[in-house]
Parts: C-alpha cells; sequence; structure tokens
C-alpha cells in the first residue's frame, strides 16, 4: 500500500459540531396577536361596561384602551420576555393616542357631514339671507361664503408675504439684538388670543381713524393672526435646506439675494406652502375679530372695503343662536362648506407644492 492511503487512513475523522441553540433565540409572537388582543381588550372592555351599567361609550373606549395596554404587557412577559414586553407597550400607547386622537375627529366629520348634507344643495350656496327670517326654512350662505374667501384673501396677501420675508431675514440674515427682539415678538404674536388683534384694529381703525365696520378691518385682524404661524412654519422650512446648497451656489458667484431666491426658497416650497395653508386654516374658523370688524348681514355685500359682511363662521354662530330647526340646520351646512373650503385650498396648496418643488429624478 502506498503511502498516501495509510495517511488517509491514520486521519481522525472530523465531524461537523453538533449546533446549539443561540441564547440570543426566543419564542417570538405571531403577528396577529396585536390584533387579536386588542379585539379581545375591546369585548372586554364593552363586556364591563355595560355590566357595570356604564352609559357612556367613552368610559368603554379609555377602559378598553388600558385593557389592551395591560394585556400586552402580561401576554408578551409571558410568551418573550419583560424586555420585548415593555417595547410592546410602547408601541401600544402610541397606537393607543393616535386612536384616542383620530376618534373624535372622524366623530366630528361623521356628524358634521350627516348633519349639513340635509340642507346643502345648490339652492344654499347660491343663495343668500335677505328677505328670509331666521326662524324659517329655506335661506343660503352665498353671501357668508363669498365674505369668507375675500376676508381670507386679502388677509393671506397681508400675512404671507410679510411672514416669509421675515423668516428669510431671521435665517439668512439676522444677527444681534434686532433678531433677537423679532424672534420675541413673534413668539409673543403667536399666542395672542384673537380678541385682542380684533380689539387692536378697532381702537386703532375704527375708533382713531374713523372707519366702519368692512371685510378688510377683520381681514388686518386676522392677518395678525397668520403672520406668526407664517413666520415660524417658514423659518423651519428654510434651516432644513443644507447649507451645502447655499455654498455651491454662493461659490459659482451667484449673489445671495439670487441663492436665496433660486436655490433656498424652491427647495422648501412644500413645506413654506404647508405652513401658509396651516395659517389659513386658523384664521378661517375665527369669530371674534369678525363680530367685532364685519359685524355680519344678511344682504351679498361684494365690496370689502366698505359696508358690514357676512362670513361663515359668525353665519354658524348666529345660525344656532338662533335654536330653531331649521337654522341649526343651516348651521350645520354651513360648517360643512367651511370644512369643505379649507380641505380645498389644502389640495390646491399640495398640488402646488408638488409642481414648484425641484424634481429628484434623472
Amino acid at each position: 500500500m502506498s503511502h498516501a492511503v495509510q495517511d488517509q487512513r491514520q486521519r481522525p475523522v472530523v465531524t461537523a459540531p453538533a449546533r446549539r441553540h443561540s441564547p440570543l433565540a426566543h419564542a417570538r409572537m405571531p403577528r396577529w396577536a396585536p390584533a387579536a388582543i386588542a379585539a379581545g381588550s375591546i369585548a372586554a372592555g364593552v363586556g364591563i361596561g355595560a355590566a357595570a351599567g356604564w352609559e357612556s361609550r367613552t368610559q368603554w373606549g379609555m377602559l378598553s384602551a388600558l385593557i389592551f395596554v395591560l394585556a400586552t404587557y402580561a401576554i408578551t412577559t409571558k410568551v418573550e420576555n419583560s424586555r420585548q414586553a415593555k417595547d410592546r407597550v410602547a408601541t401600544s400607547l402610541v397606537w393607543v393616542c393616535f386612536v384616542l386622537a383620530v376618534v373624535p375627529l372622524a366623530s366630528l366629520s361623521w356628524v358634521t357631514v350627516s348633519e349639513g348634507l340635509e340642507v346643502l344643495d345648490g339652492y344654499f350656496l347660491t343663495h343668500s339671507m335677505n328677505g328670509v327670517l331666521d326662524a324659517e326654512t329655506g335661506g343660503g350662505v352665498y353671501h357668508a361664503l363669498l365674505g369668507t374667501i375675500e376676508q381670507v384673501a386679502i388677509a393671506a396677501v397681508i400675512a404671507a408675504p410679510i411672514g416669509m420675508l421675515t423668516a428669510i431675514y431671521l435665517v439668512e440674515y439676522g444677527r444681534g439684538r434686532l433678531a433677537q427682539a423679532v424672534t420675541f415678538f413673534v413668539d409673543v404674536m403667536t399666542g395672542v388670543p384673537s380678541i385682542v388683534a380684533g380689539l387692536f384694529i378697532l381702537a386703532t381703525w375704527n375708533l382713531m381713524l374713523g372707519f366702519g365696520p368692512s371685510g378688510f378691518a377683520g381681514s388686518m385682524a386676522l392677518a395678525i393672526l397668520m403672520m406668526p404661524v407664517v413666520v415660524r412654519s417658514t423659518e423651519e422650512m428654510l434651516k432644513l435646506v443644507p447649507n451645502e446648497l447655499r455654498e455651491a451656489s454662493l461659490a459659482l458667484g451667484v449673489p445671495k439675494w439670487k441663492t436665496i431666491l433660486k436655490v433656498v426658497l424652491p427647495t422648501a416650497i412644500g413645506g413654506i406652502t404647508t405652513g401658509v395653508m396651516l395659517a389659513i386654516a386658523r384664521i378661517t374658523g375665527e369669530t371674534a375679530p369678525v363680530l367685532l370688524l364685519v359685524f355680519g348681514t344678511k344682504l351679498i355685500n361684494p365690496n370689502p372695503f366698505e359696508g358690514a359682511q357676512a362670513s361663515l363662521p359668525l353665519y354658524v354662530y348666529e345660525q344656532y343662536a338662533v335654536g330653531t330647526d331649521a337654522a341649526v340646520a343651516r348651521a350645520w351646512a354651513a360648517a360643512l362648506v367651511l370644512i369643505a373650503f379649507v380641505m380645498i385650498l389644502n389640495l390646491v396648496a399640495r398640488g402646488i407644492a408638488r409642481w414648484k418643488a425641484p424634481k429628484t429624478g434623472r
């Protein structure tokens, strides 16, 4: 026999070591477990609430949420371990808070749509309350819708450029005490109640200068409320623009003002537009400044610079205050028109932001 064959016979046979169970591996709950725990928690909460005689569904929901969190922790600790249980409890708390925030919003939307559709039609949108008593059926919201559109548009024309330019100054140029003072006053204006803005315009524009009630006076008060929101949102969006873009533009010899106009603003246009729309959505539902400065009327007044003018929030308030079935139905329909108006503005703003945003594809 050759030496090679003898060497092969004498070599020990090496076998693969047996696989040991990894200490990091542990039992895992199935993916459907959270949904099953949630369903069981809802059933338990409803059952306990009904047995205890609780009439409020809110109490049932809060009890179900508490049971869901406790059951998630107990079951996860039993099946997996305490570390995973804490992680799942944190996730469960996030979901519970999300549901608690969405349920009132969904309930409000459902009630507004269901109540408002009873009166909302073409006649309601194209007629005013001229010649219609508040206790009678009929009438429409055209005069209030026209007033809201004009007042909000004038306020946006005043506040949006001033707020955007202020934010550009704070981010791109602001240094020293002046920038600190501007930031301080913007923070103060953010928390100013709407009635205070209305009283300021009433004292200056109406009493000192002698002008009467008009939609323009209400627009100035709304612009005061809108400006700090525009400043803050635009400022944060401009801060998110990478400095490398500014430096690259300046390195090519482009002036700073042109860099801001052609590079910085187009990059942040989506967030800026969203911030402006949030500010508009805030002022659209304000009633106090309109009540002080615009007064409201049942007639159609297309001139926002002269005479009393109606608006949707004031119309809703006045009709609901009457208290009759016809007036309350008109109030719900006007509220639905107001929500649809804000939603349409947001959709238009999203479209403009997408159209003007810089293209990222090749």
